[in-house]
């Protein structure tokens, strides 16, 4: 029996660079920020002053009002991502027939409906239980994205939802893409949302020292540079449209690049710190690149986690260092979270859509405000602009509290 693979055929965005992917992905290789000062919440009361805010986005345009109100803002930005995606991919907004009933959905996030958690419990406690919304649970979990993406589009097949941190849209589509490959769906939209920009999320990160407490939007996400002092929070959403390559073939489908790996492993280390040298990352690496039956020299490009940590960063170049060798030296690496924040749960399915059309278009994006080397970040961190290299595999690196470690691996479609 031949081995089934797996092609993206149609992405979707929205994130602090645009509310769709075209827009981001030209905004990501102009080297442009989607970070400033933060609007959502009054940033007097944090030490951390900028986000990476989603701008203009009006719901109303993909669902009626009415029904938007009994949905989180994540779950909004995934319907947003989910529907542009199928498009993109030459698919109706809403499935007929096999059709429906082989296509899955697998989106994950990180903290789900903070936002709504917040507004009923102040109502709660202001005006009693029998104010609270009945849509209040259903709207706050984190499973829900895939829900509602799944209830509009008429995908009958897998319905699932990864939670692991920071690393939840990248284990969603590493757990889609395994979907396809045994056989279960022909088809999966899947990725990552979120919406965290909200009090108490923002409060429990200041209070743990993870944001940057750089008030200058410009400079405050560094990844890789020496005076990095923490990440910039954003939201969105990011969601391919994953299918069998036969599938895809058969319908004409345009192929920006295929999977070919996964990797996900665990730190057993720490609650938030990654362990040492990223020793549970370079495993996570390792993993997608055996999995794929590819050697370390033929990676050319890795879309980093960067999050502009210091121990983040530190460690996962110790970790791409441990898996390549002096092939290290030679790849490229860029965090694109120097533009768009760090989107948590949807970091990794932005990210999978940027690391699938740099191999699509040849074109690797830029790590942004790096000024000041540091000596134990001392790979090519692509920091003079976008930079026009065909590669044939790329690599998409995701890490999460509580030591959740995944890599993707693309490849460029043939």
């Amino acid at each position: 029996m031949n081995k089934r693979r797996v092609v993206v055929t149609g992405v979707g965005a929205v994130s602090p660079l645009g509310n769709d992917a075209k827009t981001t992905w030209q905004g990501i290789k102009e080297g442009k920020s989607g970070i400033g000062p933060m609007t959502r919440l009054d940033r007097e009361q944090f030490p951390a002053k900028v986000a990476a805010e989603v701008k203009d986005f009006d719901i109303e345009q993909y669902v009626p009002k009415k029904e938007a109100r009994k949905m989180d803002r994540f779950t909004h930005y995934a319907l947003a991502a989910a529907f542009e995606a199928l498009e993109d991919a030459g698919l109706p907004r809403r499935l007929e027939d096999e059709d429906a009933l082989r296509t899955g959905v697998w989106i994950g996030s990180g903290i789900g409906g903070m936002e709504t958690h917040e507004q009923q419990f102040k109502t709660f406690q202001e005006r009693g239980y029998r104010r609270v919304s009945p849509f209040f649970v259903p709207m706050m979990i984190p499973d829900m994205a895939a829900g509602q993406v799944s209830i509009y589009t008429n995908a009958k097949g897998i319905n699932s939802c990864t939670v692991t941190a920071c690393a939840s849209g990248a284990n969603s589509i590493g757990d889609a893409f395994e979907a396809i490959l045994r056989g279960d769906a022909d088809m999966m939209i899947t990725g990552g949302a979120e919406a965290p920009i909200t009090t108490m999320a923002v409060a429990g990160f200041c209070a743990n020292t993870a944001l940057s407490t750089n008030p200058d939007p410009e400079t405050a996400s560094r990844p890789f540079d020496a005076d990095r002092d923490g990440f910039v929070i954003g939201e969105g959403a990011g969601i391919l449209i994953l299918e069998e390559y036969d599938r895809a073939k058969a319908r004409g489908a345009k192929i920006y690049a295929e999977i070919v790996g996964y990797g996900s492993t665990g730190d057993a280390h720490h609650i938030t710190a990654p362990a040492p040298e990223g020793e549970g990352a370079a495993r996570a690496m390792g993993q997608a690149i055996s999995k794929a039956g590819v050697s370390p020299e033929e990676v050319g490009y890795i879309n980093a986690h960067g999050t502009s940590t210091p121990y983040n960063d530190q460690f996962e170049t110790q970790a791409v260092k441990a898996v390549f060798g002096e092939h290290a030296y030679n790849l490229a690496m860029s965090s694109t979270k120097s533009m768009t924040g760090h989107l948590l749960g949807a970091a990794g399915g932005v990210e999978a859509v940027f690391t699938a059309l740099a191999l699509h278009e040849g074109i690797l994006p830029p790590t942004t405000n790096y000024k000041t080397a540091d000596p134990e970040c001392d790979l090519d961190y692509v920091t003079d602009g976008a930079r026009k290299q065909d590669i044939r595999y790329a690599m998409s690196n995701s890490l999460g509290f509580g030591g959740h470690n995944v890599s993707l691996l693309f490849k460029k479609a043939e």
